[in-house]
C-alpha cells in the first residue's frame, strides 16, 4: 500500500509540474493511427477497453497495474500499427517480414507486462493463453533462422 501511495504522490507532482506530459493524460487518451474512421475508431477503443476489463478481471490487478498494462498495450499496439502501415506503404509483399514484426511487438508487450504483475498473476496471464503464444512466436523464429541457414 506504501509503494502505491508513494506512486501516485509521484504522479500527481508529475503531472502538476508537466501538465503536459503526465501519464495519466497520455492513458486516457490513446493515440489512434492516422486515417481511423469513426467507426474504426470505436472499434479499436471497445477492442481495448474489453481487453483491459478481461486482464484486469482474470488477473485481478491493482489500479495502478490496470494503468500500466493500458499504457503498455495502447504504446505497443499503436508502434506495431505504424511499423505495419510503413511496410504497407512502402509495398512490401513477403507475409514473413509482417509476421516478423507483429512477433516483435508481440514480444515485447509480454516481457512488459511479465514486470507489471506478480508471480500469482504472471502465472495466470500465463495460463490465460500468452505461454502457448509465445511458444508460437519461438517457433516461428526458430523456423526463419532455419530457413535463413540453408
Amino acid at each position: 500500500m506504501k509503494k502505491y501511495l508513494l506512486l501516485m504522490a509521484v504522479l500527481l507532482l508529475a503531472a502538476a509540474t508537466f501538465p503536459g506530459m503526465s501519464p495519466a493524460a497520455s492513458a486516457q487518451t490513446p493515440q489512434q493511427p492516422e486515417g481511423m474512421t469513426p467507426e474504426m475508431e470505436k472499434k479499436y477503443k471497445e477492442f481495448f477497453d474489453g481487453e483491459i476489463r478481461r486482464l484486469e478481471n482474470t488477473l485481478k490487478l491493482e489500479p495502478w497495474q490496470t494503468f500500466y498494462v493500458d499504457s503498455i498495450l495502447h504504446h505497443d499496439y499503436d508502434a506495431m500499427q505504424d511499423e505495419l502501415n510503413q511496410l504497407r506503404l512502402s509495398k512490401v509483399s513477403n507475409v514473413d517480414i509482417y509476421t516478423s514484426v507483429k512477433d516483435k511487438w508481440n514480444e515485447r508487450m509480454y516481457e512488459a507486462i511479465h514486470k507489471v504483475l506478480d508471480e500469482e498473476q504472471w502465472k495466470r496471464y500465463l495460463k490465460g493463453g500468452a505461454d502457448k503464444e509465445r511458444r508460437a512466436r519461438e517457433k516461428r523464429k526458430a523456423r526463419t533462422e532455419n530457413a535463413t541457414k540453408k
